[in-house]
């Protein structure tokens, strides 16, 4: 059972990247299995930041192949841009990233509708990044999507054609908004030519092959497990499966496949867009946290809302994806709090107090915590968790308990070198 798993535990951005980039030597094979280019992975590489869209986290490794697999969607335009980007750092790029012949294309009308869609919802609205996802993820499940084997295949401009009046058809429902169609047409047309000079493959005959001969394979999730369609907060959702049952409909792998599932939360909680968010902390706190993390998002530089840990979201989100594992990112973050706190109970609306996730966290109307002493120091140079200070010790033991899986990892700085190592059960 060689496929690994790596995904969010929250809302997204709980910093995978940096997580996948520091395993990825283990592996031969790193693939993304859902989501698009709304989702960004941050890594410092020598210093310099590198936020991935698309390309997996495995790209500056070598040795190790990346796959964009069956799940994901994809901008041919956000894809050239992160080429330019990654390629100096990666010389390797065109040999080592391969496409799934099935994954699907984000078309410039897709961005358009998306624009259209969110424009005219008004106070209503979802969050979006406005990159076209949702309404490619439709035209998936609509069955008139265009994949990447297509762009190979002759007829494909007439396909574009046909698709392409269907989305006009379908805009005219919409307030009218800006729009250069014939711009974004044209680089997308552009763009196109860059993702036929790499690899596309039938991933799923390539990597059930290599799960045969016993390759060691990374599933790296994008976004978080409250952003999942089914799962989470519905409908401030994103349009695919971000959980752990999404890597074998995103790549093609059985579920006897899979093995370690490594689950990334952050020491707090932020959020981007609307939707529910029980811990969010609206005042001189929440602005603290934001500031000392710098929670801005890596793909929309939009603020993002903060709150203290929510240990009932976590343990829900360790019990659907199996993980077997936690890594705590981001817990410098906290080092100047005089005390740190952690959602342990909600009320609800009905005045009942949940230790449970309700049917929608809208029922939530306000949150009980528990107190932790702050360490006020810094965690840079630490090379082992024994050296943490006791208070962020009992912290991290507090959180093991509630969501009843270890921790095995905690991350106290971007860097690489950033990240202590525990061996520990439960």
């Amino acid at each position: 059972m060689p496929v690994d798993v790596i995904l969010g535990l929250q809302w997204g951005d709980e910093g995978k990247g940096k997580i996948v980039d520091y395993l990825a030597d283990r592996y031969k094979i790193v693939c993304r299995f859902q989501g698009g280019p709304n989702a960004g992975h941050t890594l410092y590489i020598n210093g310099e930041k590198l936020v991935l869209h698309t390309i997996p986290s495995g790209i500056f490794r070598e040795q190790v192949v990346n796959i964009i697999g069956n799940g994901v969607v994809a901008d041919p335009i956000t894809f050239r841009q992160e080429v330019n980007r990654v390629e100096p750092y990666a010389p390797h790029l065109k040999e080592k990233l391969f496409f799934s012949q099935k994954a699907h294309l984000i078309l410039p009308t897709h961005r358009w509708i998306d624009l259209a869609s969110e424009n005219s919802k008004g106070k209503q609205k979802i969050g979006s990044t406005l990159r076209g996802i949702g309404p490619c993820y439709m035209d998936k499940t609509g069955r008139n999507g265009l994949r990447i084997g297509d762009i190979h295949q002759t007829g494909f401009r007439a396909k574009y054609r046909a698709l392409k009046e269907k989305h006009l058809q379908f805009i005219r429902q919409f307030p009218e908004v800006e729009f250069d169609i014939h711009e974004n047409e044209e680089a997308w047309f552009e763009s196109l030519e860059l993702i036929r000079q790499f690899q596309c493959l039938s991933t799923e005959y390539y990597l059930n092959d290599e799960i045969r001969h016993g390759a060691q394979i990374l599933a790296e999730g994008a976004q978080g497990t409250m952003l999942d369609v089914d799962f989470g907060t519905y409908p401030f959702v994103t349009s695919s499966n971000t959980i752990t049952a999404g890597v074998c409909t995103g790549l093609g792998v059985p579920p006897s496949s899979i093995r370690e599932v490594i689950g990334i939360a952050k020491a707090y909680c932020t959020r981007v867009g609307s939707g529910p968010f029980p811990s969010e902390l609206m005042d001189a706190t929440g602005e603290q946290l934001r500031r000392a993390g710098n929670e801005f998002g890596s793909t929309t530089g939009r603020p993002r809302r903060c709150g203290w840990l929510d240990l009932l979201q976590l343990q829900y989100a360790v019990m659907i994806n199996g993980v077997t594992g936690i890594c705590l990112t981001k817990i410098d973050v906290l080092n100047d709090f005089e005390q740190v706190c952690l959602v342990d109970k909600y009320q609800l609306s009905n005045g009942e107090l949940s230790e449970a996730l309700p049917y929608s966290l809208e029922e939530v109307s306000s949150v009980k915590y528990s107190p932790f002493e702050g360490w006020k120091q810094s965690l840079s140079g630490f090379k082992t968790y024994a050296e943490l200070p006791h208070s962020a010790q009992e912290l991290i033991r507090a959180i093991e308990l509630h969501s009843r899986c270890p921790i095995n990892y905690v991350s106290t700085g971007p860097g690489r070198e950033d990240l202590l190592i525990r061996e520990v059960t439960l």
